[in-house]
């Protein structure tokens, strides 16, 4: 059976876990590249990581509220939860997702 992830519901999402976690260079990396992209699986979002450190990154972000995981068999399917973010804090991911490099490097 596929795993399936807790999202927190818009209301449990607060403040600090979610600046905890785009504090993170490689996490900020995950979720430029993911904005970029629209949606992707895990294998795409490693960028030459290992995956051990990578999970943890995706478990900081799903809890945070700003990454919702969708499995379809085998892949795990990641989108930015935009939406939500923008109705529990008007123009927050706006500005972080401002300060994206236009190309990130293989490691970002």
């Amino acid at each position: 059976m596929a795993a399936l992830y807790h999202h927190p519901a818009p209301e449990d999402i607060t403040l600090l876990p979610l600046l905890r976690a785009v504090a993170d260079p490689v996490r900020l990396g995950i979720i430029c590249h993911l904005h970029s992209l629209g949606e992707a699986n895990c294998t795409t979002l490693l960028r030459g990581r290992p995956k051990s450190s990578m999970s943890h990154h995706f478990q900081v972000l799903r809890e945070a509220g700003i990454l919702h995981t969708r499995v379809e068999g085998v892949q795990h399917h990641n989108t930015l939860r935009l939406d939500v973010l923008e109705e529990r804090f008007p123009g927050l991911m706006t500005s972080i997702l401002r300060e994206c490099p236009t190309s990130l490097p293989e490691n970002g």
